[in-house]
């Protein structure tokens, strides 16, 4: 019965905070704060003619990067607990897999680039891609692993 109740608490919980890290990284991004520069680090100027959309572009960037990673520190949660409960050595896998993704979507959120002082300029939507594809495959991912 614990495991149960356990299991469904789980499925709740993790949407939950998915979309209150999204709403979060949303409200955050829009600010525009992540777009000017520490006080205390060199940074390059501006190119010149930026377009205006790729704000947009990065800001969604950082939304689903952030989330990206918010799922996948979930995963990493749970294949530990599999891996307690089973010593599998697929779980290690899934484990050195879910680590690697991210390092991935840290390395990828255009605010670890704005920190680290770079600035995200010139993908457009492409920029965005490859985020989204990985959300849906972490997606995927929690789900089965919620599920079973």
């Amino acid at each position: 019965m614990k495991q149960r109740m356990n299991k469904g608490m789980r499925t709740w919980l993790i949407p939950t905070i998915v979309i209150v890290v999204a709403i979060l990284a949303v409200f955050w991004g829009t600010s525009g704060v992540w777009f000017y520069p520490f006080p205390f680090e060199r940074r390059l100027p501006p190119p010149p003619n930026i377009p205006g959309d790729i704000e947009f572009f990065y800001t969604a960037q950082m939304v689903v990067s952030t989330i990206n990673v918010t799922l996948l520190i979930f995963l990493l949660l749970i294949y530990i607990d599999i891996y307690r409960k089973t010593r599998s050595a697929f779980t290690i896998g899934l484990i050195i897999f879910s680590a690697v993704f991210l390092l991935n979507a840290l390395a990828s959120n255009p605010f670890i680039i704005w920190v680290f002082g770079f600035r995200p300029v010139g993908l457009g939507p492409f920029a965005l891609l490859p985020g989204l594809f990985t959300l849906g495959a972490l997606a995927v991912l929690l789900y089965l692993s919620v599920k079973y």
